[in-house]
């Protein structure tokens, strides 16, 4: 499980460190001075300098960094970022989100080639791959969590005293379910590579809202696509992502401001994240892969909120620049800037503090 977690952890910063290399990459474009381009973040351990760039190794392994000659202050020399056109800066900064939707389109690609799992109806026929029933929710306090059922475990079989039941479908599950309540049936599970098998009593009374054991399915199957398909397949799967986080994200902050409870919504920071990458791994390639993508679009849209200290709160002051016709002062962006990192760092501590209590 260690090993899940180091590759979860370097997953991250990889991702971190392609964001970064993505500004490198259109500031060069554009002949802006880029100062240092590190992997991790400082102390630095080593750099060598080659042309106008210094390259280097830092101490703590995570992500990476640019420094840009004009980047935070008005510098009037050639090469400045300050001195580039608005529409020039406006890409360098937007490079590192849109890198992230591209990575996030990659993924997927490689994915609908290989094959990609998807939930499909139990009234789906015709030519399924490997048709399963997938745990995609474990109510605390069920029999099934009592039971260690895990969210990703594929149901293979059910048996009963007078029976066994393969399963490939919701409804075949539910049926054999709901016949043996207050009776000890063995389900057949598959987590990962490993086969097993549990005991488990379905609940004669059951919880408004649950199950006899606890647990929301879903059928899915395995979908692959021609080469030459795959990569359009792959951009309706970012668009449908990004517009559902989109919304979520609206109805979740629209629920904060207002004071309505707001359920079923956990905020996680890079432990928590972490984690549940590990578990992926755990689920199989395929389920990492997914989630590394859809975490990719996550990050984009998160970067692209016009916060400062994020980059579309670069961006909104590039916006005004242009509107305005001139700069923000920097002096007045910087101070603006330093407030609203100070206030990302605060909730970053909190949430992992919380992330802490939750793993340990």
């Amino acid at each position: 499980m260690i090993f899940s977690y180091l590759i979860a952890f370097f997953t991250l910063s990889f991702l971190i460190l392609l964001h970064e290399f993505s500004h490198f990459l259109v500031a060069k474009k554009y002949k802006v001075k880029v100062e240092e381009f590190g992997i991790g973040l400082p102390p630095r351990i080593f750099g060598k300098k080659f042309g106008e760039t210094i390259y280097s190794i830092n101490f703590l392994p995570f992500g990476g960094f640019v420094k840009l000659l004009g980047e935070n202050e008005t510098i009037e020399k050639e090469g400045s970022f300050s001195q580039k056109p608005v529409w020039q800066r406006i890409q360098i900064v937007g490079a590192g989100i849109v890198s992230f939707w591209i990575f996030s389109w990659i993924i997927f690609t490689f994915l609908f080639v290989k094959g990609i799992p998807q939930a499909i109806s139990d009234s789906d026929e015709g030519n399924l791959i490997d048709p399963r029933v997938q745990i995609v929710f474990v109510s605390p306090n069920s029999p099934a969590e009592n039971a260690n059922l895990k969210v990703g475990d594929i149901i293979r079989e059910v048996e009963t005293q007078n029976s066994k039941v393969s399963i490939s479908r919701v409804k075949e599950l539910q049926q054999v379910i709901n016949e043996n309540k207050g009776k000890e049936v063995t389900l057949t599970i598959e987590r990962g590579k490993k086969i097993f098998k549990t005991k488990i009593v379905p609940r004669v009374e059951t919880p408004e809202g649950e199950g006899p054991i606890g647990i929301f399915l879903s059928r899915i199957s395995t979908v692959s696509f021609a080469w030459y398909i795959a990569p359009f397949k792959a951009i309706e799967r970012v668009a449908i992502l990004s517009k559902n986080i989109v919304l979520g994200t609206f109805l979740f902050l629209k629920d904060l401001i207002f004071e309505k409870k707001v359920s079923g919504v956990e905020v996680a920071g890079p432990l928590r994240i972490g984690q549940m990458l590990a578990q992926m791994q755990q689920a199989g390639f395929s389920y990492y892969l997914s989630f590394l993508g859809t975490i990719s679009i996550y990050l984009a849209i998160f970067n692209l909120l016009p916060i400062p200290a994020l980059d579309g709160g670069k961006l909104l002051f590039l916006v005004l620049e242009k509107i305005r016709r001139k700069p923000v002062s920097p002096q007045f962006e910087q101070k603006i800037t330093a407030f609203f990192f100070f206030l990302l760092l605060t909730l970053m501590i909190l949430v992992t503090i919380k992330d802490i209590k939750t793993i340990f």
